[in-house]
């Protein structure tokens, strides 16, 4: 009789080491699933920034290239004064 009631406590004590277990890995589970969140938030964050970027990008490249037309139109304006001996 003893000998089956020290095996019961070994299997209670191994089931509440389970229990244990589960509940940590349950626990991690959900700390994960709101780490995957944040990241996720985080992606659509830094894609939303990218693509502000890269519009950025393009019109700074187009506000040069339209200074440059400028200073051309310029120089040739000052180019033609000159030629009239202003």
């Amino acid at each position: 009789m003893t000998n089956e009631i020290d095996r019961l406590k070994i299997l209670e004590g191994k089931i509440a080491g389970v229990i244990d277990h589960v509940h940590r890995l349950s626990a991690e589970n959900d700390k994960l699933r709101q780490m995957v969140k944040d990241l996720k938030a985080e992606k659509k964050d830094t894609e939303d920034l990218a693509r502000k970027i890269a519009k950025l990008d393009g019109d700074v490249k187009k506000y040069e290239n339209e200074r440059e037309e400028m200073k051309g139109k310029i120089e040739a304006i000052i180019s033609q004064i000159d030629r009239l001996g202003m």
